[in-house]
């Protein structure tokens, strides 16, 4: 077992850079300029429930539906006028691509957010959300289901 698994888990756990291939890689980014009526009809648009705030091609933020809602709550609509960075969270927990699910579900959980950016060598290579690890377990788990009901069967 190699240093990064025994960090990370056991031999046969997903990995993040596993999911990514899966679910592709494709990250939506703005600007910590822009405004968040912009950045709320990106989040629309896309139909995803954050983006990732870059300045060049340095991570500095992510905005998610809940922090335009709380910007929207505590300003009123004046908010959407504002720049993305005096909403967004400045903090940003990523994960690493040799990471197992079980442990970003662990991190997700006890830090209470919903998603990741993914980061080898300082750059942007994916993104994770709380819903795309939840379908990805259950895959492995109907999965290993499938394998034992087989085991059984043949006796």
């Amino acid at each position: 077992m190699t240093a990064e698994r025994e960090r990370s888990g056991r031999e046969d756990d997903m990995l993040v850079s596993q999911l990514l291939k899966s679910k592709g890689d494709a990250v939506f980014t703005a600007s910590p300029h822009e405004t968040l009526q912009g950045a709320a009809s990106m989040l629309h648009a896309r139909r995803v429930g954050a983006i990732v705030v870059m300045e060049q091609d340095r991570v500095v933020g992510i905005l998610s539906e809940r922090d335009v809602v709380r910007a929207v709550s505590e300003l009123g609509g004046a908010a959407l006028s504002r720049p993305i960075s005096e909403a967004m969270s400045h903090e940003v927990i990523f994960a690493e691509p040799k990471e197992t699910l079980d442990l970003l579900l662990e991190r997700m959980t006890d830090r209470r957010i919903r998603h990741l950016p993914v980061c080898q060598d300082n750059r942007l290579i994916g993104i994770v959300s709380i819903g795309d690890l939840v379908k990805a377990k259950i895959a492995e788990t109907e999965a290993e289901a499938q394998h034992l009901k087989a085991y059984i069967a043949a006796g």
